[in-house]
């Protein structure tokens, strides 16, 4: 990283209680004085907000130079939540708002994939405020019993010989706290995709992290049974059309501009 990194305090972390919210804490850690912005606050000096009505988040944002957005993973209705959050870091008057998408966003056989497409569009359209996206691909840990070798079988609800560009979420986190704290001067306007080094299936991932591990199809019903039972109806449509979405096409991405971000190829 570049000696920018030791710019002032100030980042918002909004989403900061999820897997990807606390790696990019962890991120910054050390770099800025972090604001844990979080739906239901469980440590001293987290900030809670309710982001589908705006509440909270006009604290939450006051006095911060920049904002990493994080929605609630496949949301009814995101953009209504990102609205909301761009109006009160506009009014906080932030600097840089930064904002979590996906790769692939305009999929328009994966629902949740549009709702972060028609995200972008709003970011880029809002006016006030200087802006970059983030477009990773799918995390080797949401595989992580395959990585600590604590699993001896794997299911999945599409082919487990479909390819994926996996990449590592430290390294995700690594570029957004490089992005937050480089600033809007270098990285307004941009929108990166981050894609893992090479395109591997499920299978390879499991035989290259431990060996020994059973992979094997289930039905998106079966998977539903047994990993999605407190997703709502909407959450289990958006999700099984993602899985059958995979199973066609799997999900690979680019990975030349994340490895000139974070300085050495990704994991």
């Amino acid at each position: 990283m570049t000696e920018s990194l030791s710019r002032g305090a100030g980042i918002a972390v909004v989403g900061a209680a999820g897997k990807t919210g606390a790696a990019v804490v962890a991120a910054l850690e050390g770099l800025a004085d972090v604001r844990r912005v979080v739906h239901t606050a469980r440590r001293s000096g987290d900030f809670a907000v309710d982001l589908e009505t705006g509440a909270g988040l006009a604290d939450a944002l006051s006095g911060c130079r920049g904002v990493y957005f994080i929605a609630p993973n496949v949301h009814p209705d995101e953009p209504a939540l990102l609205r909301n959050a761009l109006s009160a870091a506009a009014a906080a008057g932030v600097e840089h708002f930064v904002y979590h998408s996906v790769a692939w966003p305009y999929t328009p056989a994966m629902p949740h994939h549009v709702d972060k497409a028609r995200c972008e569009d709003m970011l880029r359209t809002f006016g006030g405020l200087r802006w970059t996206i983030l477009q990773p691909c799918a995390y080797a840990e949401n595989f992580a019993s395959v990585l600590d070798g604590t699993a001896t079988e794997v299911d999945v609800p599409y082919s487990p010989d479909a390819a994926f560009s996996f990449v590592a979420l430290a390294d995700v986190a690594t570029v957004a706290a490089r992005v937050l704290m480089e600033g809007p001067d270098i990285h307004h306007g941009a929108t990166y995709e981050l894609g893992g080094p090479e395109a591997l299936t499920v299978r390879e991932l499991c035989d290259r992290a431990a060996g020994l591990v059973s992979v094997k199809q289930v039905s998106v019903d079966e998977w539903m049974s047994r990993h999605g039972r407190d997703l709502t109806d909407d959450g289990r449509a958006r999700l099984s059309a993602m899985f059958e979405f995979y199973d066609r096409h799997g999900f690979t991405a680019g990975n030349a501009v994340f490895e000139s971000l974070l300085g050495r190829p990704p994991r």
